[in-house]
């Protein structure tokens, strides 16, 4: 992230995360997670997120707590409508 700005302000940096093959339908992206960061004017900050095997899984239609093979569409970004959505391939059973 960077403050393009004359002023400091904060910034809430959110993680996106989508699952297209899943097992039942899920939401095109759902915030998995944040961070509120202060940047002065000019400054950048490289923000980094750990994603944990707990952020892909879901309750499938026999409500167990699981999560498939797959791609995952990953985003970063200041807002919901303006994230950026990547690819990223996790096979159950492999740490993401």
């Amino acid at each position: 992230m960077i403050n393009t700005g004359k002023f400091a302000g904060e910034e809430v940096v959110q993680l996106y995360i989508g699952d297209p093959v899943a097992r039942i339908s899920r939401p095109v992206k759902e915030l998995k997670g944040f961070k509120k960061i202060m940047l002065q004017p000019g400054e950048s900050k490289v923000v980094e997120f750990e994603i944990k095997e707990e952020l892909l899984k879901y309750y499938d239609n026999e409500l167990k707590f699981d999560w498939d093979s797959g791609v995952f569409n990953i985003g970063i970004g200041g807002n919901s409508r303006d994230v950026k959505m990547e690819p990223v391939s996790w096979k159950n059973g492999t740490k993401p």
